[in-house]
């Protein structure tokens, strides 16, 4: 059977190992399995949203509210913007998938940091465009200026704020200087999914939504209830922009794309501010145990303002092998050689996970 083209070459996307299948294929209990891969925070949800999806379970029945009028103003209240600057979606790659395919065809190009998400460069080759990167591994904005300048065909530039898997960030002045000689038919997608970590370590790299697409009209900011929120399982996102941008990517969202408790979890837990506040203060704290590891042990790290952490190694040792090793034990972490490199991203855990994986690293390894 012959397919389009243009998946004859496309990866698929490899999402973090679920705890289940390491149970199943090492024969762990799962109990004894941690998964530190995929940036959840360990802390879980508020304990207000349990409770408030337990309520809403009842209807499950039904349809949920397609307009989300009630996520939408919360969110519009939360960022000092209207409802119809946002749009909501199945995660915010869902949000992301909806920009690259309003923006990206064959004839176009799309931007972005060497190393960064990978469903970026997925999406926009679905639509046949042609991908360009920095020879930096992280957000380089002056090859960014110098490749965009090179390509007046350029449709769609993605800075990753901050950026996964390398847990850097740009400072919000750089940002501006860049986006002030962007042309204004250029789309540019701030994808802000570990902002609430990377504004908390750092004001200075704080992106605010209103701010942004006030001076900007052609950028677009995502954001998630993923991370800091603790909603991965939910897959709840959202994208903040002028209407015009909004109108065109509604074109592209089927009806009822989230749940009606994936709606009501939403709500809930954008309310108690005070939970994500605590996780991410949490988060930092933990953070310098691995910062302290690193050094002990000789390994290099990549400043970090998010929940994740990446640890390189030299020659002497291989990180898929590490990888490897520690799911054997139960630890699961990201192995980061598919972007090239000889490192692991490692989530931050609670305290007792993050105790677990230093004495199993140094077990393997030292």
């Amino acid at each position: 059977m012959q397919f389009n083209g243009v998946l004859d070459h496309l990866k698929i996307y490899e999402a973090g190992k679920p705890i289940e299948l390491v149970v199943r294929e090492y024969g762990i209990d799962a109990s004894d399995v941690i998964k530190l891969a995929s940036n959840e925070n360990p802390r879980g949800c508020s304990p207000k949203v349990i409770e408030a999806v337990r309520d809403e379970a009842t209807k499950m029945n039904l349809y949920p509210d397609d307009s989300m009028y009630e996520l939408k103003e919360a969110l519009a209240q939360k960022y000092h913007v209207n409802e119809s600057n946002v749009i909501i979606g199945a995660g915010s790659d869902q949000v992301i998938s909806f920009a690259v395919h309003a923006k990206a065809n064959p004839n176009t190009k799309v931007l972005m940091a060497g190393i960064t998400f990978a469903m970026y460069e997925i999406y926009a080759l679905q639509t046949g465009a042609t991908i360009l990167k920095t020879p930096s591994a992280g957000h380089d904005l002056a090859q960014m200026r110098d490749i965009y300048r090179a390509n007046p065909d350029i449709s769609l530039i993605f800075l990753c704020l901050p950026n996964n898997p390398l847990g850097e960030c740009l400072e919000t002045k750089e940002v501006y200087d860049f986006l002030d000689e962007i042309s204004p038919e250029t789309l540019v997608v701030i994808d802000g999914a570990y902002q609430e970590y990377a504004s908390f370590k750092d004001p200075a790299k704080k992106i605010l939504p209103n701010d942004i697409i006030s001076k900007y009209p052609n950028t677009l900011y995502s954001g998630t209830f993923s991370k800091a929120y603790g909603l991965g399982g939910m897959r709840c996102g959202y994208g903040i922009a002028q209407p015009e941008i909004i109108k065109a990517l509604l074109k592209l969202r089927a009806p009822f794309n989230i749940t009606n408790l994936t709606l009501k979890a939403a709500i809930v837990a954008l309310r108690d501010d005070a939970f994500v506040q605590a996780s991410v203060k949490e988060n930092f704290e933990q953070m310098k145990a691995y910062e302290a590891f690193a050094k002990e042990l000789g390994f290099k790290t990549i400043e970090s303002y998010t929940n994740f952490i990446v640890l390189e190694f030299d020659a002497s040792q291989n990180s898929s092998v590490i990888a490897q090793k520690l799911m054997e034990k139960g630890i699961i972490v990201r192995n980061l050689g598919a972007y090239g490199m000889n490192a692991i991203r490692v989530t931050i855990g609670t305290p007792e996970q993050n105790k677990r994986f230093f004495e199993c690293f140094k077990t393997l390894y030292m």
